[in-house]
């Protein structure tokens, strides 16, 4: 089994900073892909921010300029760096995982338990 567990989620005023991490454990060959998501009540999971083994990166528009992804592949780790925070960037975020558990087979999706970042006005 692989687990992804994210940490540093919590109460920021606006304006203010945050950095996530999500850190990939159990037994498996590689990491593809990783990726970061949030989902508010009542609406959708929305892509935040997309990074791919060699650190090439996408944003939602939304995050554009505020947002930062990053990864350590040797420590198989992401981060999503968060600065200028709106009250509209509270939401539990996810990290994703296409994950190789062995060399013969297909990568798989694998999510985090999420964390829950909270913009006070």
């Amino acid at each position: 089994q692989v687990q992804l567990v994210e940490s540093g989620g919590g109460v920021v005023q606006v304006g203010g900073s945050l950095r996530l991490s999500c850190a990939a454990s159990g037994s498996f060959v590689s990491i593809n892909g990783m990726g970061w998501y949030r989902q508010t009540p009542g609406k959708e999971r929305e892509l935040v921010a997309l990074i791919t083994t060699g650190g090439n990166s996408n944003y939602a528009d939304s995050v554009k300029g505020r947002f930062t992804i990053s990864r350590e592949n040797a420590k198989n780790t992401m981060y999503l760096q968060m600065n200028s925070l709106k009250p509209e960037d509270t939401a539990v975020y996810y990290c994703n995982a296409q994950i190789y558990y062995t060399y013969y087979e297909h990568y798989r999706e694998v999510w985090g338990q999420g964390t829950l970042v909270t913009v006070s006005a």
